[in-house]
């Protein structure tokens, strides 16, 4: 390929030799290609023994790695001048495209018609350019969060991400090309143009051009980002000598774009000059974009198009105008792959036998570039970089995921308590120790896969891919939306999957899960030979010290491997003692004392001890006070994280040995339900449909999270419509620190929702 092209190509085409279907939205300078591709990858599976199998004796699973096929999308950005390159590229690594068609939308779809049909042999097909825009803009909207995003110029970050309610329409989407188009959007199906404007970014362009002979619209941004408006443009007080305050106009307030210019007898520079034009054309397109989302009670506006491309300039500019003109009653939203959604509706369009709207789809951190600053300061060598190509890769999940029905307000819910994105000192602590530990995995990954050669090389490349996406996450925080500590953990999972290891902790979960078994009968033994009162006590205890087991955490991975002896007494033993650093446990205790709940969604966490001895001993307790139980297990494996493969198998063992567990799955009040994730946290907007519907059929009226990951670092503010409690072990000295604790302090948080009765008073967390 052209030298000039910065990434590998094999990089950049990734998965081609299983490409599908192909999309592209060719504008003024910029190529989207879409492609559709079946990724060959590795999973884990456990399969149950056959029980008296005499090879079987000391093991209750086995585990096996097979072959399966995920579909993936593929969208890669490029400059125009290299089309012909690529096109080359991708023609030579075709293998079979099972189509003969290709969809295209932009206005340079026309201009390079032949040839694309020439290079690739198939055949052109146009599709309409809004209609793809709309299409491209839902699925972004349903499938990425953190996809919306409010532009803040001065703030401690540039970038503050939206919550995306579940109900995305209806909204105003803001097209800014050479003129303006503006759509109302009520449906999937239902759009209508409802307005716009003939002065747009190439009013910008071409009036720049003239003024500055400045033919690039880049280097006319640039000249912008350097001038001063009001050398060029009249204010309220050149005219008044200060503010108007009777009319509320302050000084700065722009009474006349290029006032200056008719009566000043000097030369304008042109970077003013250039800033003038911005801050003119910017003005104009916010104040109609605020006109119409009025006239039709709109409230979400949404930006996009050539002229926005991501220059924080012309993001400025346009929030400004649209604060102004509302006051502050409508925010100005931009899009993080504003720039692929003409090629994402175009691809969609093409895809309709599949329906890829049934599905949900997942951003994969691993393949995809992530939003980068293109201020003139931020890291001009990864600007010039991602200025050649940009990537983003979406993986079909397993499940459709919804929000869990019992949110108090899924509109407003954020899963992560902690926003590294602004808060510098913790992202500084949490880059260096997901670096840190990076060693750690890769003698896990090694040792995970002790019987192939090339386990070694692979696990290298994934330090190094991994190292990359932390420094990129450095320079970039907000390169694939709220940084947290969620989407490290998710990024560090994805390039795991990556390089084919699909549970580095297989074994050690394997090997926990047998040893724990043989102790359960004596653990539900000494438990029941305790008053009710000290019981109860012992099984939040339990539940708390067997959450100690997590290999996730350093400071407890470190005793377990020089520590064999570790177990269920020392864990208990490296408890904080009441009370605890959260404590609403006599809240608790005085709640069971009343009638029972009638079905009780506990999430939980770590395979072993944390399961077999801390939580079934808890969920038995439920089940025989008369409350149903639902247990949510990931879907895919992720740290030490007990599986719902996993689980369904240890039930049943279980349920071998103890009579109450056997009649609560026989009478179906026991239920396992996978969670439809594969992190160590828990976004309780992205969850199984299935695991929705069980929750609302029973009628479910508390909600247990357990775990550092699911109830610290997420949803410690979770606001739900029942009943929760959360319960953690803080096993990380910073964060412990930082919470006002040490290592070990215990965080039980019983809630219960406002109106309903008089929520428990426990002191909050300090501020995260």
């Amino acid at each position: 390929m052209d030298k000039s092209i910065t990434l590998p190509p094999d990089e950049i085409f990734r998965n081609l030799e299983n490409a599908k279907r192909f999309a592209i939205d060719i504008g003024g300078s910029l190529t989207k290609l879409a492609y559709y591709s079946n990724v060959q990858h590795k999973v884990a599976k456990v399969r149950s023994f056959e029980h008296g199998a005499e090879a079987s004796s000391d093991k209750l699973y086995e585990i096996s790695v097979q072959e399966e096929v995920t579909p993936r999308l593929h969208f890669i950005k490029f400059e125009n001048a290299y089309i012909e390159t690529c096109l080359d590229f991708i023609r030579d690594h075709l293998v079979n495209t099972g189509t003969k068609v290709i969809k295209a939308t932009g206005g340079g779809a026309h201009k390079f018609k032949e040839l694309i049909e020439r290079k690739l042999g198939l055949r052109v097909d146009k599709e309409d350019e809004m209609t793809c825009l709309i299409r491209g803009c839902n699925f972004v909207l349903r499938n990425i969060p953190h996809e919306a995003f409010v532009y803040a110029k001065h703030a401690d970050s540039e970038f503050r991400f939206q919550t995306t309610d579940p109900d995305i329409f209806p909204y105003l989407l803001v097209n800014i090309g050479s003129g303006v188009s503006i759509v109302k959007v009520e449906s999937e199906d239902k759009f209508e143009r409802i307005g716009g404007s003939s002065i747009g970014g190439g009013t910008f362009w071409g009036l720049g051009a003239l003024l500055t002979k400045t033919k690039r619209f880049d280097e006319l941004l640039q000249l912008a980002s350097k001038g001063q408006h009001a050398s060029v443009d009249m204010l309220v007080k050149d005219i008044y000598g200060g503010s108007y305050g009777s009319l509320g106009m302050t000084g700065d307030l722009i009474a006349s774009s290029f006032g200056k210019s008719a009566t000043a007898d000097k030369a304008f520079s042109k970077e003013d000059m250039a800033k003038s034009l911005l801050h003119m054309i910017s003005n104009d397109i916010g104040q109609l974009a605020c006109l119409y989302a009025k006239l039709h009670n709109l409230t979400r506006v949404y930006f996009g198009g050539f002229f926005i491309r991501g220059h924080p300039v012309t993001m400025h500019t346009i929030t400004y105008s649209i604060n102004f003109f509302t006051k502050g009653e409508v925010q100005a939203l931009f899009l993080r792959h504003e720039g692929y959604l003409g090629a994402i509706g175009a691809f969609l369009k093409g895809a309709e036998e599949d329906n890829p709207n049934q599905y949900s789809w997942g951003e994969n951190y691993a393949g995809s570039s992530g939003l980068m600053s293109v201020s003139p300061d931020m890291n001009p060598m990864q600007r010039a970089r991602s200025g050649t190509f940009d990537m983003l890769e979406m993986d079909r999940l397993e499940r459709q995921l919804v929000n869990l029905p019992l949110l108090q307000d899924p509109s407003s819910y954020i899963p992560d308590t902690m926003d590294l994105t602004e808060d510098a000192v913790a992202r500084e602590y949490w880059l260096s120790c997901f670096e840190e530990a990076l060693d750690g995995v890769v003698k896990r990954a090694v040792a995970s896969q002790p019987d192939i050669p090339e386990a070694i090389e692979r696990a290298e490349k994934f330090r190094q891919k991994y190292r990359h996406k932390l420094q990129t996450l450095r320079h970039q925080p907000f390169a694939y939306g709220s940084l947290t500590v969620r989407s490290l953990l998710d990024t560090r999972e994805h390039c795991l999957n990556e390089f084919n290891f699909p549970d580095p902790y297989s074994k050690i979960k394997q090997r926990e899960n047998d040893m724990a078994t043989k102790y359960y009968q004596k653990a539900v033994m000494s438990l029941d030979q305790l008053s009710w009162e000290q019981r109860q006590f012992a099984l939040v205890r339990g539940v708390l010290a067997g959450n100690v087991f997590d290999w996730g955490a350093k400071a407890v991975s470190d005793v377990l491997e020089s520590d064999p002896e570790f177990g269920f007494e020392q864990a208990k033993q490296q408890l904080e003692e009441r009370p605890w650093l959260i404590d609403s446990y006599d809240q608790w205790l005085e709640r069971l004392k009343g009638p029972p709940h009638k079905c009780a969604l506990f999430f939980v966490d770590n395979s072993g001890v944390d399961i077999i001895l801390g939580v079934i001993p808890f969920v038995r307790e439920l089940l025989s006070r008369g409350t149903e139980v639902v247990l949510a297990s990931n879907s895919g494996p992720a740290l030490n994280d007990v599986t719902n493969g996993e689980l369904q198998i240890l039930t049943e063992r279980i349920a071998a040995m103890d009579p109450v567990i056997q009649s609560a799955l026989t009478e179906d009040r026991l239920t396992l339900v996978q969670s439809g994730s594969s992190s160590p946290c828990l976004d309780l907007s992205r969850l199984d449909k299935v695991l929705a519907q069980v929750v609302r059929e029973r009628k479910t009226d508390l909600v247990i999270i357990e775990g550092m990951g699911r109830a610290i670092h997420t949803n410690y503010y979770a606001r739900l419509s029942c009943e929760s409690l959360k319960m953690a072990v803080i096993k990380n000295s910073w964060l412990a620190d930082r919470l006002g604790g040490k290592l070990f302090s215990v965080v039980f948080k019983y809630e219960v929702p406002a109106g309903k009765a008089t929520s428990p008073d426990s002191a909050p967390l300090s501020p995260l």
